[in-house]
């Protein structure tokens, strides 16, 4: 979400900004001019009201000397109904704006590279050399089910496409995967352990930016609420409609929960394993901050992304989203990707954005410049995949498979295995 004020006085660095994004227009002028409907119909209503103020004092007027106040009487009661005549023409002149500011992307940062899609992204760092083989590696369907711990003909006769059931050591691995992560995040890293809720009302998809542009990406129940697609939602909102002390920030929280999304634009895109799947659990990353912070959180956020994966001896890379291919709500991202051996390419397991004050406009969430002073601004909101456990799983086992089938359990994992050391196909 966007201050109008501030385009109406910066439209030329407003247009440049949304146009880096491919397919975006020019989009100031009509905002102004919006705006401008939206302001006269204000000062209108202001105006009749100051109007009807003073023949309301008449009336007073002409009753002390005597004299018939009937037709001041009546131009009151029309001015009434001017007025309310006008105060709706504001109204619906504000939703019409708010309407068409909410379904505009965030503005990239001008150190984003320009681009139309994954082509077009910059590699940052590489760390740790794919491993080598001497036999063909196998996928992680080939792998999970010789060892008959990933189930998915089960899990579609449960609940259809694009789900899996883990059973036995493997739901464990997934388990002891989300418990490294949240103890990384939490001893070493900063993060406040957070048990948010997975269903969550319009307002709070609305603070986070998934409401209301991407509605058919979501899942909804019956009883109006959403299932999450991410623990970004909930985490961000903890600090929906507050006015904190500049000393309370940063905050950072971090959450493990099943996400949901129905990936309605992903048709036909990764409809084998565990890749891009209905409901998957994620450990998610949330900061919030200083306006003059948030660059260097997205620094540290990334950095706890990437020490996971060290701590698992995973190969990965980390790059620079280009403008075509960042996120709705983002200023500035890096993906962080996974090598998998079977695909013979990195996969995204985490996505690190910073969105400036875009998402707080929307939840109305700012602080203090200066301790107890009156001049306050909007935080800035940060969001990263700490990791995104399924997807590391499925890393795990490609990176770690041996000719038998068999896959050796990371060291860095075999603390919550119970030290168990290897998986082996069930008998």
């Amino acid at each position: 979400m966007f201050d109008i004020k501030w385009i109406r006085e910066n439209a030329e660095a407003f247009d440049q900004a949304l146009t880096r994004r491919p397919g975006q227009q020019a989009m100031a002028e009509e905002l102004i001019a919006l705006d401008g409907k939206r302001r006269e119909a204000q000062t209108r209503a202001q105006d009749i009201q100051t109007e009807r103020n003073a023949l309301s004092k008449e009336i007073g007027a002409a009753k002390s000397r005597g004299e018939d106040a009937a037709g001041i009487i009546a131009q009151v009661s029309e001015s009434k109904q001017a007025q309310a005549a006008a105060e709706q023409d504001a109204a619906n002149a504000t939703a019409e704006l708010n309407d068409v500011l909410a379904g505009l992307p965030n503005l990239p940062l001008d150190e984003v590279p320009d681009g139309n899609g994954e082509d077009d992204n910059v590699e940052v760092k590489k760390w740790g050399e794919p491993k080598t083989f001497d036999f063909e590696p196998k996928d992680h369907v080939d792998l999970g089910e010789g060892l008959g711990m990933m189930d998915f003909e089960t899990a579609a006769k449960i609940s259809g496409a694009r789900f899996v059931m883990l059973t036995g050591p493997l739901a464990r691995m997934e388990r002891a995967l989300a418990n490294l992560m949240l103890n990384v995040h939490t001893r070493d890293n900063g993060y406040t352990e957070v048990n948010p809720p997975a269903l969550v009302n319009d307002a709070t998809m609305y603070g986070t930016g998934q409401l209301p542009k991407f509605g058919e990406d979501l899942f909804k129940t019956d009883t109006g609420h959403w299932l999450i697609p991410t623990a970004e939602v909930p985490l961000t909102n903890i600090i929906a409609g507050h006015l904190v002390e500049p000393d309370y920030l940063p905050r950072r929280y971090t959450a493990m929960t099943w996400c949901f999304r129905s990936e309605a634009g992903a048709a036909g895109k990764d409809t084998r394993g565990m890749i891009r799947q209905h409901q998957f659990t994620k450990v998610e990353m949330v900061s919030v901050t200083k306006a003059e912070d948030s660059l260097d959180e997205l620094e540290h956020m990334t950095r706890c992304a990437e020490g996971i994966l060290e701590r698992l001896e995973l190969p990965y890379r980390t790059i620079a989203l280009c403008t075509g291919d960042m996120g709705f709500g983002a200023r500035k991202t890096y993906d962080i990707e996974v090598w998998l051996p079977a695909q013979n390419t990195y996969r995204e397991i985490s996505s690190c954005s910073v969105c400036g004050d875009f998402q707080a406009r929307r939840m109305n969430a700012r602080y203090r410049t200066e301790k107890g002073g009156k001049q306050t601004a909007f935080v800035h909101t940060l969001n990263g995949s700490g990791l995104a456990v399924g997807r590391t799983l499925v890393a795990i086992l490609e990176n770690y498979q041996q000719p038998d089938g068999s896959v050796v359990i990371p060291k860095a994992l075999r603390h919550f295995m119970g030290g168990l050391e290897v998986l082996e196909p069930t008998s």
